[in-house]
């Protein structure tokens, strides 16, 4: 089947976080909205048919996942990464935020330290504080457009906070690097050598660009994989955030009894039904959609390189090696124009009429930057740039007049 992702759908009134609460988020109603990571393509015709399907069946009983549901999984993992999964590893979350909130109640005390690596999706440092555990940052190093890792830093962290507990975001978002092996493993051995078990959000694994390899962290080593919490999910790959559901692998039976039973006292058990139904048909059908997407978010990406190198000074794009969202550094248009990351934002809502994602709210190093989302039809990637380029013109002219 052909996909056509050209296709432009009407989200409005759909209660779209995207699209309908843009005034109760302290935003102007007449934006394009480009923030958060959902994706505004269909999700495939198999995953719509089965999920009709369920819906004329008419009832909508407590439900759980058959062996079918685990069998497209283990393909899944099988062919797209080479990890070979086992069934009973497996937990099933209404949220990789959620499993990760549970993990971090499951095995730290208030007080501990948890380790992130800032800028980095900021439901991490939320889920920390709010649990109140000690938010310890290991901030990337930003490189001539492209991030690395402190590692004499990541170390010394955790040491100095006695860290209990290292959340891997892989491939990372926002800043687009996917992890290479030699980092993964310098990282693991780190954790190791003190005990630090590790989360590892692996959620936008299914997108990586050309010659660019996703490595599943805790398969990395058996030793890791004893260690390591994997959250994994469609939702980005298939676009079903709305739906719910995650797929929590944990080898060490141990933390996976501790884990349950932290969900238990929330009193969480069973998913809902359409989610199951929409992950099932996502694995098994999903791949012929996948690759065409992928191929689409290649020319996407290299429609924003040609148009931020050509129509954008001073801005600079941090090539991604993964994800679908664009971390954008206007470091050196501020610095020209003296302009703060307050008035930046002022100047793309409110002249570009645009709706971006503010760099600071990532984090430490997240200062002048602006998050971008290309999993959009072509027609409003190409809207959302000349918007972008019209309120960096309408200022330059201000300041030249």
């Amino acid at each position: 089947m052909i996909y056509n992702f050209d296709e432009i759908i009407d989200r409005n009134n759909t209660d779209s976080l995207k699209y309908d609460f843009a005034e109760k988020r302290g935003m102007p109603e007449d934006l394009l909205p480009m923030w958060v990571a959902d994706m505004d393509f269909r999700t495939p015709e198999p995953i719509i048919e089965a999920l009709q399907s369920t819906v004329s069946h008419g009832i909508f009983g407590y439900s759980e996942s058959r062996e079918d549901y685990y069998r497209v999984l283990e393909k899944w993992f099988l062919t797209q990464f080479n990890w070979q999964i086992q069934s009973k590893w497996l937990v099933k979350t209404p949220g990789v935020v959620y499993a990760i909130s549970q993990a971090i109640r499951a095995f730290t005390e208030e007080g501990d330290g948890v380790l992130i690596q800032e800028p980095v999706y900021y439901p991490f440092r939320q889920t920390i504080a709010m649990n109140k555990r000690k938010v310890v940052v290991n901030q990337l190093v930003y490189n001539y457009g492209r991030y690395e890792i402190d590692f004499e830093d990541f170390e010394a962290s955790i040491q100095r906070e006695s860290v209990k507990l290292f959340i891997l975001c892989s491939p990372h978002n926002p800043v687009g690097r996917v992890w290479t092996k030699e980092e993964l493993i310098r990282m693991g051995d780190i954790c190791l050598e003190h005990g630090v078990i590790i989360i590892a959000d692996e959620i936008h694994s299914d997108f990586t660009f050309e010659n660019i390899t996703h490595h599943v962290f805790a398969d990395l080593k058996s030793e890791y994989l004893e260690q390591t919490i994997t959250c994994t999910a469609p939702s980005k790959t298939f676009n079903l955030a709305g739906l719910q559901i995650s797929n929590i692998l944990i080898a060490n039976q141990t933390y996976k009894k501790r884990f349950k039973e932290e969900m238990a006292k929330g009193g969480y058990s069973q998913l809902n039904i359409m989610g199951i139904v929409a992950c099932r048909a996502a694995y098994h059908h999903g791949h012929g959609w996948l690759s065409q997407l992928r191929v689409y978010l290649k020319d996407n990406l290299k429609y924003v390189r040609s148009f931020v190198n050509t129509q954008l000074e001073g801005v600079r794009l941090v090539e991604p090696e993964g994800t679908y969202l664009l971390w954008l550094d206007f470091s050196t248009y501020l610095k020209k124009h003296g302009l703060s990351d307050q008035e930046l934002n002022q100047l793309i809502v409110y002249e570009g009429k645009l709706w971006l994602d503010d760099g600071n709210m990532f984090g430490q190093g997240g200062h002048s930057f602006q998050r971008i989302n290309m999993a959009c039809p072509r027609a409003l990637l190409v809207k959302g740039m000349e918007q972008l380029a019209t309120a960096l013109a309408i200022h330059t002219k201000a300041i030249k007049n």
